[in-house]
């Protein structure tokens, strides 16, 4: 093991002090409401009612930051701090409160003795602050209470930032994830030239809140081989006492931090060769390292026990009490603090400096970074039409040109990423290859399609590792678009949630996080259309959970068509804070509005389609005699034809047609910012006539969304009632009662003055139902009448 020698027995001895402090407000957080410097002796009254907090990984993450401080203190580096096992959020706030940077964002915690008893106080206590690394933790970009995305993190945020590098703390719970486990490719996606570093530091520390992690089991050598396996140089640093540890820790970090300096010295001088072997940190330590180590005959560091607060009834137990003044003491708080409770000087001397702090470092805040894209009009995108929906096209192709030249436009800036499972092609987004490539660094064959070191489409069959890195790009002030196939978004549900708990925190409560771009999504392949692959494909989910997420945050469209498409996406990419939801299938679709008409619909969120309803001949102030509603291009498509079957066959009957692409706009401005007044949707719906609604999801999420409009019961709603298989386009839509005859069934039985002529037309419909079973079965394919129809004026 190397042993560093850059560093006298003094200096050693300054670290262990600093790693010292920042222990003791680890633990002062856990437990303490007053008497924080222990200026007397300790007493009940003087501990907090409710003990929460993680104190088991904190010691380790103290003796990390407090090297990586020396570190950038020494080299002038450019470093942020994501933190796996971001439970043990007081660490990083106790090392942010040391360095100063969390007294300039929250200037009432000041750095003496009244700053300390007030930063104690406020730690997981009402009020006050959570017990995680979240947004309220400078320098933070990873929450890490649901554990497995650090590493994700990390990636994201090295790409695209040259001078950067990433100290990412993977927990060995957090190791056991999928999303962890997957992370390690993402050194396949880093390019030396162009990107910062990640510099993973695997903490061992033997156990979860109650058994054994299981990489901790291994030996070092099978640690290893894992970790080599990945790609990376491998340090290992194993033991408990202090004084080696810190001797061996910061000779292994100069030693990694000269090797990430050597692999971009000779990439960037002498270009891109080969994929990096980059270094890795394995770091041993006992869980609860420096805490108590038996209470109540049982043994405390170094086992689960540690892991949360290994001494809990210290308000109630003399002995127990006597135990943590032992154990606070045990710091020697009168070395570290002067007897105004501000760090000693020599202490502050340790720490960085202004933006080098990990605490302040702009790339943890990437809204102060951030420059917009350079975007084209969406309008040389535009597709012409002579009358709506008669020019069919592939609705998600126009999007792609646009997106190539988003590429293009943003070459100079580099702060532009596509974000697609292997599905850049399939999804229809392939134009982005004139310009752009898919990244890989490792071996790429001569036959390979597109493939290269420097680019930015980004593709590995890992929603988790898509949704991570863009989480990592975004945060750290740059632009992406995640596209996929819509049954699959599913897979990221939880991290996009805790993704909406961050932004919806920064937004409402932290104003010193300054906005970062907006994550887009582009979900296609949708379950209409996807027939052909079957059930499994089918599926359409992502909205219902997104529908959960705070509106503050939230935005889903539902454009009907591709020029509605290039309208929204427009929005979406200059946003700033959201979470953007756009779902749209890549099949040829019809075309209904032109582009200037696309922009207007958009804009309102919900329009009535005048050319597509019956209504003529109504006056001013009437209802129609019922409300036909679409949203999703597949419902739209269906409600028009719907509508003009029913203007074709029962004329007098008056019908709107309202279509919906902002899905928000149908909540109450008080559940949604873009929700319409009562009035606005009276306009639309009426107040008392049928709806019956086509949507593109789950029926039962419009009915959510509506509770609150007046007589919500008047809402009919077909969507997606969960059956599927591999069958014909329309077949899809009867299967789950959603075609176009199932519309016009559910309008002609809601349709009280025209009872005797609904009777025979609804027989009609049913005799169409019929046929087509019959003919998919015999053709394979669905009927000419559904394949060859379009729409038509009166």
């Amino acid at each position: 093991m190397p042993v560093c020698t850059a560093l006298n027995d003094d200096q050693f001895k300054l670290l262990d002090a600093y790693w010292r402090a920042a222990n003791y407000l680890t633990i002062g957080q856990i437990y303490l409401m007053a008497n924080p410097l222990l200026r007397e002796p300790l007493r009940p009254e003087h501990i907090k009612p409710r003990l929460l907090g993680h104190w088991g990984t904190s010691p380790g993450q103290n003796f990390i930051y407090a090297h990586l401080n020396r570190l950038i203190k020494l080299r002038d580096a450019s470093v942020i701090f994501v933190s796996g096992p971001g439970h043990g959020g007081p660490s990083l706030t106790a090392n942010t409160y040391l360095e100063g940077s969390y007294t300039e964002i929250y200037p009432s915690i000041t750095r003496d003795a009244e700053g300390m008893r007030k930063f104690f106080r406020q730690f997981s206590s009402p009020g006050g602050i959570s017990s995680h690394a979240g947004p309220h933790v400078p320098g933070s970009i990873n929450e890490g209470g649901e554990l497995g995305y650090s590493l994700l993190h990390a990636f994201g945020a090295a790409f695209d930032n040259p001078d950067l590098i990433v100290a990412c703390v993977i927990g060995d719970g957090e190791a056991e994830t999928a999303p962890l486990e997957g992370a390690w490719k993402s050194i396949d996606f880093l390019n030396p030239v162009r990107d910062g570093a990640v510099l993973p530091i695997l903490h061992l520390n033997g156990y979860k809140i109650s058994g054994p992690t299981t990489l901790a089991r291994h030996s070092n050598e099978q640690i290893r081989k894992l970790l080599e396996g990945h790609g990376y140089q491998v340090y290992i640093v194993d033991g408990d006492d202090p004084f080696t540890m810190h001797r061996e820790f910061a000779a292994t970090l100069d030693q990694c931090y000269a090797a990430i300096c050597a692999i971009q010295h000779d990439a960037r001088t002498n270009g891109f060769s080969h994929r990096p072997i980059w270094p890795a940190i394995v770091l041993r330590s006992p869980k609860g390292w420096t805490g108590p180590k038996i209470v109540d005959g049982k043994q405390i560091e170094g086992t689960f026990r540690a892991h949360q607060v290994p001494l809990d009834k210290v308000k109630e137990n003399p002995e127990h009490l006597k135990m943590f003044e032992a154990w606070m003491r045990s710091y020697r708080p009168g070395e570290l603090f002067d007897v105004n409770g501000r760090l000693v000087p020599e202490l502050q001397a340790m720490g960085p400096v202004g933006i080098r702090r990990m605490g302040a470092n702009p790339h943890a805040n990437g809204g102060l970074l951030t420059i917009s894209l350079d975007i084209p009009s969406f309008t040389d995108y535009a597709i012409p039409i002579e009358m709506p929906g008669n020019t069919k096209v592939e609705s998600t192709r126009p999007f792609g040109a646009m997106l190539r030249d988003i590429f293009k436009r943003n070459e100079k800036q580099q702060n532009f990423r596509l974000f697609c499972p292997d599905e850049t092609n399939s999804n229809r987004l392939g134009d982005v290859f004139e310009v752009e490539n898919r990244c890989l660094v490792s071996h790429i064959e001569n036959f390979d399609d597109h493939v290269s070191p420097t680019g930015r489409v980004m593709e590995v069959l890992s929603e988790h590792c898509h949704q991570g890195w863009l989480e990592g790009y975004t945060l750290t002030g740059r632009h992406g678009l995640f596209a996929s196939y819509e049954a699959f978004a599913m897979i990221v549900d939880s991290m996009v949630a805790q993704h909406a708990k961050w932004l919806k925190t920064c937004r409402t409560e932290l104003p010193w996080r300054r906005p970062v771009p907006s994550l887009n999504y582009l979900l296609t392949s949708t379950c209409w259309r996807n027939d052909h692959n079957g059930f499994s494909h089918q599926g359409p989910g992502f909205i219902d959970a997104l529908l959960t997420k705070q509106g503050i945050v939230s935005r889903i469209y539902l454009p009907p068509d591709a020029n509605c498409l290039l309208s929204v996406a427009d929005h979406c990419l200059r946003s700033r804070g959201y979470i953007n939801l756009i779902v749209i299938d890549k099949q040829m679709h019809p075309v209904w509005l032109d582009i200037d008409s696309a922009r207007e619909h958009c804009a309102r969120g919900a329009s009535n389609w005048r050319w597509a309803g019956n209504e003529n001949g109504i006056q001013n102030g009437q209802d129609p005699d019922l409300v036909m509603a679409c949203a999703g291009d597949v419902p739209t498509e269906e409600t028009i034809a719907a509508a003009w079957l029913l203007r074709k066959y029962l004329p007098e009957m008056k019908v709107r047609v309202v279509n919906i692409v902002d899905l928000m706009t149908l909540f109450t401005p008080e559940n949604h910012p873009h929700g319409m007044d009562e009035d606005a949707f009276a306009d639309l719906f009426t107040t008392d006539k049928h709806v019956i609604f086509s949507f593109h999801g789950y029926p039962g999420a419009i009915h959510e969304i509506i509770h609150g409009r007046p007589n919500p019961d008047r809402f009919h709603v077909r969507g997606y009632v969960e059956e599927g298989t591999t069958t014909t386009p329309f077949d899809m839509l009867v299967l789950n009662r959603a075609s176009r005859y199932h519309l016009c069934i559910d309008a002609l039985k809601r349709a009280p003055h025209f009872e005797a002529r609904a009777r025979e037309l609804i027989e009609k419909t049913e005799e169409a139902l019929a046929a087509h079973r019959k003919y998919i079965a015999e053709h394979l394919e669905d009927m000419p009448v559904i394949r060859n129809w379009r729409w038509t004026p009166s």
